[in-house]
């Protein structure tokens, strides 16, 4: 979670800087694309803000009202995220096109939006070599987009998404600008906007669909819960073990529940014993899996 928060503050310190002087350009150049690219990184910039709230209150100690903790509330700020770069990301974006589209502006001057897209790509580069680097570590040699499903980390994937779809926006930005003033057609300024709003839309429903599943009670993968059902299967007094249930309650965080039915001649010393004995390999295997509960039965005589 450390290394995660590295990437938020480093996406926060480049979103800002860049998102004023993309509006000032805007302002100066009439550039609808400009605009949109400084309303992508003021977006950015907010829902950084937003990462770091559920980051800080997903560490909060369970309680009464919340006994397994509060984990699930970097989930939750994480899909306001993708809803606000649906929203007034890609939202404003293709409205910005559009009205750009059907009342098209000569452009002035571009040579400031060259340099403040140069300059953005460099600081936005930089933020996505940072994030990138934490999702490498954790993906290890995991292809890309399992990786990105399988993380459940939203603080670091939706900072690699935001950077990635930045940099896209900025090689948009700068085709629309340079085109719109080289054939003389401001349009093609507003179709980069448009352009840019998809490109934002896309990545808010990958976000969007991501937090979803964390939200409603995702579990760890099939092969995961088949490997821990064999690991208790593996003790000799074990002779059955039932679905193992399991859920993400924070990024860290996992509950595993399973059945266990042991054989009719086991003594309850053995039964406690292997059950310890479970738990603890499941632990060392997945040290993400916090809380297991084991519910040891005995298989009935004749059985």
């Amino acid at each position: 979670m450390a290394e995660s928060k590295v990437a938020v503050y480093g996406a926060i310190a480049a979103n800002v800087a860049i998102a004023v002087t993309k509006f000032i350009v805007a302002g100066v150049t009439g550039s609808s694309a400009m605009l949109s690219e400084g309303i992508h990184s003021l977006v950015d910039t907010g829902n950084g803000g937003l990462l770091l709230v559920g980051m800080h209150r997903s560490r909060k100690p369970s309680n009464p009202e919340h006994p397994f903790g509060h984990g699930k509330e970097l989930y939750f700020w994480s899909l306001i995220v993708a809803v606000l770069i649906f929203g007034l990301g890609g939202g404003v974006s293709l409205y910005e096109g559009i009205t750009h589209l059907r009342s098209p502006a000569p452009l002035k001057d571009p040579m400031w939006s060259y340099v403040v897209l140069a300059a953005a790509f460099v600081f936005e580069g930089a933020s996505f070599t940072i994030a990138w680097r934490q999702f490498k570590q954790q993906r290890g040699d995991t292809p890309f987009w399992e990786a990105l499903h399988a993380s459940k980390d939203p603080a670091n994937y939706t900072v690699l998404a935001e950077d990635g779809a930045a940099l896209v926006g900025l090689l948009i930005a700068a085709a629309g600008v340079f085109f719109s003033h080289w054939l003389d057609m401001p349009a093609l300024d507003g179709i980069a906007s448009m352009l840019i709003g998809v490109l934002l839309a896309a990545v808010a429903v990958l976000l969007i669909r991501e937090s979803r599943g964390l939200l409603v009670g995702e579990g760890v993968k099939p092969e995961t819960a088949k490997a821990i059902r064999e690991l208790a299967l593996a003790e000799p007094s074990v002779c059955e073990v039932g679905q193992v249930l399991s859920m993400y309650v924070g990024a860290e965080d996992i509950l595993v529940t399973l059945d266990v039915n042991f054989k009719p001649d086991t003594p309850a010393e053995e039964t406690a014993k292997v059950t310890e004995r479970v738990e603890a390999r499941i632990r060392e295997a997945y040290p993400k899996v916090k809380r297991i509960y084991i519910e040891a039965t005995r298989a009935a005589a004749g059985n």
